[in-house]
């Protein structure tokens, strides 16, 4: 596809009655001359300065000096034979637009400068005609010295914000995949942990009692089939598991571990938004985990509590206990946790005092009876 270039920027308002205006003046211009030799050569500048205006536009590098000087001789020409001052307003336009700082003040400074003397000239030998625009040219000349200023700042501007959107879309995408990341090493760690357990348990039991290890076996499999559907899940419909269904599969882990589970057997929360829920269910599922492979524990107590502010979790196991500083920073699991809970507002405290103890909170945000009922 070939790229368009434009001379102008898509304007509203009176903006390109203004630009066709200045389009048309320098010909009224050229025909108050008395002389067919200068109207020609008027006519031939007028149109050599639209095409040079427009080369000026899609040039890089040292070409932009070539067509600036161009248009700039241009200009004081006809400022000159026609007093048509107009063709600096163009030049201002342009050299506002130039990205680079180097070629932009440098140009800046020349068209400023040589405008500024052959309106001085001009003055000086108090040519009527040019007398009679004076107000005019005191606008053009305030243009010339603001115009390419405003219009290079807002460039750099307007640069710097397509530069923040994309780094704000390549760091949205970053933190989706990490969230990603973090779901399947959970949902999947889980499982495969439960799968081990299952695995040794039959593997020591199949010489003792063939029946309890071939029931394991059977839980294996029922296990791995549990996980791929999860996993198949979470890739197409990126939905997370409730906290009911987590609850179960913790139970099980638990179960599967030889951990004593004590705690809530049933859960009563309400008006929960599914994305809380989603979120207490994986930070509940990796603190588990954690109690399955790292305490030792035999017990592990986990209390769920609501009230008209915040949501508690206290998850309680009777192991070993754990260095906070050291083990916030290996893998992914209590900086899972933390980063999952800064997301919602939410908090991780851990305390490894007779074992371990987790406490999350996040606020009770409660949906609207009206979205509850839609779902």
């Amino acid at each position: 596809m070939k790229k368009i270039y434009k001379l102008f920027q898509i304007n509203t308002g009176i903006s390109p009655y203004v630009w066709s205006v200045f389009s048309i003046l320098p010909f009224y211009f050229i025909f108050q001359s008395s002389s067919t030799k200068q109207i020609v050569v008027g006519i031939l500048l007028t149109i050599l300065f639209f095409i040079t205006y427009r080369f000026a536009f899609i040039s890089k590098g040292w070409s932009v000096y070539v067509w600036a000087s161009i248009l700039i001789a241009i200009s004081i020409t006809m400022t000159s034979l026609f007093n048509y001052v107009y063709f600096a307003f163009f030049l201002a336009y342009f050299i506002g637009n130039i990205k680079e700082r180097i070629p932009f003040i440098s140009l800046y400074i020349i068209h400023l400068v040589s405008t500024t003397v052959s309106f001085n000239f001009n003055i000086v030998f108090q040519d009527d005609q040019f007398l009679k625009q004076l107000p005019f040219i005191i606008i053009i000349w305030v243009s010339i010295i603001l115009m390419p200023f405003s219009l290079y700042n807002r460039k750099k501007r307007e640069q710097l914000e397509e530069q923040l959107q994309d780094a704000n879309s390549v760091l949205v995408k970053q933190q989706e995949r990490q969230r990603i990341a973090r779901d399947l090493h959970d949902t999947l760690g889980q499982k495969l942990s439960l799968i081990g357990l299952k695995s040794d348990l039959a593997r020591k039991l199949i010489d003792k009692d063939p029946e309890q290890a071939r029931s394991q076996l059977n839980d294996v499999q029922q296990t791995a089939r549990t996980a791929l559907n999860e996993v198949r899940k979470m890739v197409s419909q990126m939905r997370g598991i409730r906290l009911e269904e987590e609850l179960i599969n913790v139970k099980q882990i638990l179960k599967a571990a030889q951990i004593e589970y004590i705690g809530e057997q049933e859960l009563h929360l309400t008006n929960v938004s599914l994305l809380i829920e989603n979120i207490l269910s994986m930070c509940l599922k990796e603190a588990v985990t954690n109690v399955v492979r790292h305490s030792g524990a035999t017990t592990c107590h986990i209390s769920i509590k609501q009230s008209l502010n915040e949501i508690m979790f206290s998850i309680w196991d009777n192991g070993a206990g754990i260095r906070v500083d050291e083990d916030m920073t290996k893998g992914h699991g209590l900086l899972g946790i933390k980063e999952r809970l800064e997301f919602v507002n939410g908090r991780l405290e851990i305390f490894s005092e007779e074992g371990t103890t987790l406490i999350i909170q996040v606020p009770n945000v409660i949906k609207s009876a009206e979205k509850e009922g839609d779902k």
